[in-house]
């Protein structure tokens, strides 16, 4: 089905001297042609099983005649056959309720003391959470912005670019690398504003390898990351285990992009961890968000420098600190120029000011 759906498409093509808003209104329109394809073939009805605990084979079953008797009574419609769907519709839905009844009964002939609140809270339900008292916020309708002001203070806007350049020392995005991005994402990752899972778009390189290419190749060839993929669903949490929640600091917020905008974020990153090693711009004991370098790792060097120095009889301390906002307050002048000292490519020191 999305086989077919994705024959007949093809990415409008880039222009050939594109401006910002050319080449953003480009991809706009690719991407949006795409997305509603991937929705209206993919994402049908029952692409997923019934996850509810008390239905059984019986009910699919009764359901399946209902619809049986109903697709022929719309094609003849006689009393004989409408009173086969009114029959069959009522032994549908009242076996529902009984087959919820049997399984609650059930549930509780084996309950346990630590599935006491389990089943209180199917009785009861969950009891609703207050909007938190925040200063600043009179009402409900002022939390979200007060937490976004909170979590994301306004900074000053970029210097709007002028124009865009195509990069001699650019490389062509293979469908290759793009599946190897994707292999590394789950298929339960929450989907950002398009709705669309990544087991969806998993299937994109198998079916027409040079889809995605075409749509990301023209983004990182001069150096640019539009606007409508800066665009993002941000889920609140309040933190565990704090007295109140009168403070936007005991709150944190997880922000799901568009998968568009994560594909081209993982193909960006592989390409800047490959020149961050020969360019020398991490600690050559860096061990985070490398690949082939984890915590163990880190933690062998930790124990070879303690154990070194033990052997000469020397007390050992060690300090642990924590950045925090560290990454949300990196200023893109001063990433930019150091970027540039390095020798890292043009079109990807291009790509990364224009994402902030």
């Amino acid at each position: 089905m999305v086989g077919q759906a994705l024959d007949n498409f093809t990415s409008l093509p880039c222009p050939t001297r594109p401006t910002p808003n050319s080449l953003s209104s480009c991809f706009d329109i690719s991407s949006t042609r795409l997305t509603s394809l991937l929705t209206s073939n993919a994402l049908g009805r029952g692409l997923c099983p019934r996850s509810q605990p008390w239905w059984s084979p019986r009910l699919s079953s009764l359901r399946r005649e209902y619809h049986k008797f109903a697709r022929i009574s719309c094609l003849d419609p006689s009393p004989l056959k409408w009173s086969n769907v009114k029959s069959s519709m009522t032994t549908y839905f009242k076996a529902n309720p009984s087959a919820k009844k049997a399984h609650w009964s059930d549930f509780l002939s084996w309950a346990t003391p630590p599935s006491f609140k389990t089943a209180k809270r199917f009785a009861f339900g969950r009891i609703p959470q207050r909007f938190p008292d925040l200063p600043g916020a009179t009402d409900p309708s002022e939390v979200p912005e007060t937490l976004l002001h909170h979590c994301f203070p306004p900074k000053a806007p970029p210097s709007p670019l002028l124009r865009l350049i195509h990069h001699k020392d650019y490389t062509p995005v293979t469908s290759e690398k793009v599946s190897r991005a994707l292999a590394k994402c789950s298929n339960t990752s929450a989907p950002g504003p398009d709705h669309i899972p990544y087991w969806v778009w998993k299937s994109v390189p198998r079916l027409k390898p040079y889809l995605l290419p075409s749509l990301l190749d023209p983004l990182l060839d001069h150096g640019f990351h539009p606007p409508s993929l800066k665009k993002a669903l941000g889920i609140v949490l309040n933190k565990l285990g704090k007295p109140s929640y009168d403070s936007p600091s005991n709150f944190r917020v997880i922000v799901l992009h568009r998968m568009l905008s994560k594909i081209l974020e993982r193909v960006a990153t592989s390409r800047l961890s490959a020149q961050a090693m020969t360019c020398s711009l991490i600690h050559p004991l860096q061990c985070g968000s490398l690949p082939g370098r984890s915590t163990p790792d880190a933690a062998l060097i930790l124990q070879h420098h303690v154990e070194s120095c033990h052997r000469l009889h020397y007390m050992v301390s060690t300090l642990f600190l924590n950045v925090k906002g560290g990454f949300d307050n990196v200023e893109s002048p001063s990433l930019h120029s150091l970027l540039g000292r390095k020798g890292v490519s043009p079109y990807l020191i291009e790509w990364v000011g224009s994402f902030f």
